[in-house]
């Protein structure tokens, strides 16, 4: 059975507002490193990573050639600075 349902008019959004290109496509965006594994075949050796892509699930991960990874996303290699690296005068004893 049908049950009748008012709908909240401010929840639309207008169409312009939303990016999307004429093809209905977007950008994959890398966001983490998971794993690196190198498969050795008979005359050499082959890196590659596991990437976890912004929008998918970690079951969704992709291995991808390290050399490729390294030339399209170089800011997943900068290192990053922790919370517990300089002074922090919350934690600090003295």
């Amino acid at each position: 059975m049908l049950k009748k349902c008012m709908g909240d008019t401010s929840l639309i959004i207008p169409i312009e507002d939303i990016g999307i290109k004429d093809s209905l496509s977007y950008e994959e965006i890398p966001v983490q490193i998971l794993d690196r594994q190198v498969r050795k075949l008979r005359t050499k050796e082959v890196a590659s990573f596991k990437v976890l892509w912004k929008n998918h699930f970690v079951e969704e991960d992709t291995w991808e050639a390290e050399e490729d990874v390294k030339k399209r996303y170089p800011h997943l290699f900068e290192p990053r600075e922790t919370p517990d690296q300089g002074t922090n005068s919350l934690l600090s004893t003295s």
